[in-house]
């Protein structure tokens, strides 16, 4: 058969995680036989199960008449309105559940599918849509930038600038490099970020609707891991509590991380009206909505006080963890200021021992040898090399074992 696909989705490769996955089953057996079973530090998934009150409610709601029928893609009513409740709660903003808020099959889906109605596709690199990027970033990003047609626009995540790029710099430096700005459509941010964990000032996510404001340009907040916070001081807020922010900007929301449900794929959009209902009419010729049974249950466990003790308790087991794994990297030869520890997410950026040449060498370096499973930072854009990410989602005993295997087979920063 003839090549069918075309040239942006041919140049696409495994994603990173399935990759990891795919060699830490390879080399299993070796490393079972000299006592150094896999633990892995890759995954940005809870390891925990999900609340039980939510799956007995789940087992119960699957006997109802018509819960297995066709949903719609909007969501059900009663979901939208619980999420419309959970942004008054948790946040103080009012979002519209009528026309302001779509459903998802989690928000890895609803990105894609904006990114993709949002570019159209073009072969000059230089004539192409262009999407302001983190750089680091998630790495399906630039793979859905990629195989819609379009250009990613680095804007530098650094220690040097607390991770939040001058906007300005950032703008003049693409037209320095020879792009049109008028061919920027959007610019997305992503804090708490992942992969470096770090969050953002609302003067700062207050100068991103600005900038998005002037240029005429949508906003995209991605705010995956907003409830994922360990510090009240520095608890994480929505991109809608800036004023005016419904006139650029539009926010996506996921189930997957707060209430341990990633297989569940749940999640939601909201924000300006006119890119919700013009997302939903590219969106309903795609899919038919969440599994209702899904949207029933999650819809009444999301403002309960079951979820928010959930929540409250999955934060101080992930808060525990994070002191094990900093104070184990510290004793490794890390140097790791208390200023530069995260206040959210499970992850923890890392600077690669300077005698290895890649982030991608180090890594395969300790898989190898100690078994540990750690993603190199250049995965996540050409910001990231030097750097690598490990999450903290295992048990509390396994993060012991990373350290103590780490300790045993030599691995120092050094």
């Amino acid at each position: 058969m003839k090549n069918i696909f075309n040239d942006d989705v041919m140049s696409l490769d495994t994603y990173i995680m399935f990759k990891l996955k795919e060699e830490t089953t390879r080399l299993t057996p070796e490393l079972k036989a000299k006592n150094r079973t896999p633990i892995s530090l890759s995954m940005g998934a809870p390891a925990n199960n999900p609340p039980k009150e939510l799956i007995e409610r789940l087992k119960q709601i699957l006997d109802e008449d018509g819960i297995h029928t066709y949903s719609t893609p909007k969501g059900e009513p009663y979901y939208r309105q619980a999420i419309s409740k959970r942004m008054k709660k948790r946040f103080g903003v009012d979002i519209d559940p009528d026309t302001e808020i779509f459903s998802l099959i989690g928000s890895k889906e609803g990105i894609a599918n904006l990114f993709r109605f949002l570019i159209t596709p073009k072969k000059d690199d230089f004539e192409k849509d262009i999407i302001l990027m983190p750089d680091p970033c998630y790495a399906s990003y630039l793979q859905f930038v990629k195989c819609s047609g379009g250009k990613s626009y680095p804007m530098p995540l650094r220690p040097d600038n607390n991770y939040m790029p001058d906007l300005n710099t950032v703008y003049n430096n693409l037209i320095k490099d020879g792009y049109n700005p008028e061919n920027i459509k959007a610019m997305i941010i992503n804090y708490p970020n992942n992969p470096v964990g770090a969050t953002a000032t609302k003067d700062y996510v207050k100068s991103c609707v600005d900038f998005c404001k002037k240029l005429g340009i949508l906003l995209i907040s991605d705010a995956a891991y907003c409830d994922l916070y360990f510090d009240e001081k520095e608890k994480p807020f929505s991109v809608f509590e800036i004023e005016g922010a419904k006139d650029t900007a539009v926010e996506f929301f996921s189930f997957s991380k707060p209430y341990a449900v990633t297989g569940w794929r749940l999640g939601w959009v909201c924000g300006n009206k006119e890119v919700i209902q013009r997302f939903g009419k590219g969106k309903s010729s795609i899919d038919n909505g969440i599994f209702k049974a899904l949207q029933k249950a999650c819809a009444e466990y999301l403002n309960s006080e079951d979820g928010d003790k959930f929540i409250e308790e999955g934060n101080k087991s992930y808060s525990r963890k994070q002191k094990i794994i900093v104070e184990g990297f510290k004793e490794l030869g890390w140097h790791i200021s208390q200023n530069s520890v995260p206040h959210a997410t499970f992850y923890l950026w890392l600077p690669v021992p300077p005698k290895y040449n890649s982030a991608y060498e180090f890594c395969e370096d300790v898989l190898k040898t100690s078994g540990i499973v750690l993603v190199p930072g250049n995965a996540f854009g050409e910001g990231g090399e030097g750097y690598f990410r490990l999450s903290y989602v295992c048990s509390e005993e396994q993060l012991y074992e990373v350290i103590s295997r780490l300790k045993q087979d030599g691995f120092r920063f050094e």
